[in-house]
């Protein structure tokens, strides 16, 4: 009698013991799992050297269906030494350093400048590897508009989309963009650009879209290029700032050509708006919205940034500044 209880006891607790670990199992498996339902030996290996601390390893084995040499020889490759493991360091670095602007190819331009010789691809296996992707650029916004008519005197198109030049200061570029602020107040930026590097010369602030707004930086600019070698050219859109009378007369006194885009046509100017798409995709879309302040000193830090360390590819792997002092040299 006592004997049959002691075995129909013993029966339940096997039963119970095989229940709870098919249901482990399950657990890790889905844990484990890619979301397709199947797992690679790999994760078939990490998961049976989790579960083993448990069970019997032979069990394990079997649930999990990996043969034992696969398992011992997976176990083996995870226990090495990662090679990359300061690569991997340094990537996480550069990343973080430029707030997570930067795609695999400018993290791969920042590490050759550092001395490290690396693919490209390996550079973007590693990102991927660590779930390092730049989300900034997902977000579109209309821009501000101060096209109100012809107001005053339209330029022809001298530039005509032909922005690359070889001469520091030979073509410059301006527009003017809109942000909004967290009190309910605008704020406006004007930047003047040289297109020769995309180096921000000069630019304005203001909380209104007025003429001082456009004529500052235009001073401030005026007042960099006037020892250039070649005759300045500056280009904008047919914005009314532009059209007025003061700013006509502020670019003869000085001897600079006058360029406008046609009207409505975007891509006339495209140079500053692709600025004004990077700026707000890097450091205001997607970000808490903040007082006028505040705002204005987070553009003022990111156009240092973006002079002085925010490197392109098409400039050999520098940033505008480093670009025009580098191209100086040369010249010297």
């Amino acid at each position: 009698m006592y004997r049959k209880r002691n075995d129909i006891r013993t029966k339940t607790c096997k039963r119970e013991r095989a229940s709870s670990f098919r249901g482990r199992i399950l657990k890790k498996v889905a844990s484990f799992s890619d979301g397709s339902g199947g797992l690679s030996r790999k994760a078939q290996a990490a998961l049976s050297f989790e579960l083993k601390e448990k069970f019997k390893l032979k069990d394990v084995l079997q649930r999990v269906g990996i043969p034992e040499s696969s398992y011992h020889y997976h176990i083996k490759v995870m226990k090495k030494e990662n090679p990359d493991q300061k690569l991997e360091e340094c990537i996480q670095s550069k990343f973080e350093e430029h707030g997570g602007n930067y795609g695999y190819r400018r993290i791969c331009l920042e590490l050759k400048q550092g001395g490290l010789k690396v693919n490209h691809k390996k550079v973007q296996r590693i990102m991927t590897k660590l779930g390092l992707k730049c989300e900034k650029f997902s977000r579109k916004s209309r821009k501000y508009n101060s096209y109100k008519g012809t107001v005053g005197t339209i330029a022809k198109n001298r530039i005509n989309r032909r922005f690359h030049t070889s001469v520091c200061h030979q073509k410059l570029t301006t527009d003017i963009t809109e942000f909004k602020c967290s009190d309910g107040i605008k704020l406006y930026l004007n930047p003047i650009m040289d297109l020769f590097n995309g180096e921000i010369l000069s630019y304005g602030i203001s909380m209104r879209p007025t003429l001082e707004l456009a004529l500052k930086p235009l001073e401030e600019a005026l007042e960099i290029v006037k020892e250039s070698k070649y005759r300045t050219t500056v280009h904008s859109d047919q914005g009314w700032h532009y059209q007025h009378k003061k700013w006509v007369k502020k670019l003869k006194e000085n001897k600079v050509f006058q360029s406008m885009s046609r009207k409505g046509n975007c891509l006339d100017n495209s140079p500053m708006e692709s600025f004004f798409g990077i700026l707000k995709q890097e450091m205001y879309y997607g970000e808490p919205k903040c007082s006028f302040e505040d705002l204005k000193k987070k553009i003022e830090e990111h156009i240092f940034y973006y002079n002085n360390k925010r490197i392109k590819k098409k400039l050999a792997g520098m940033s505008p500044v480093q670009y025009r002092i580098h191209t100086n040299q040369l010249a010297a």
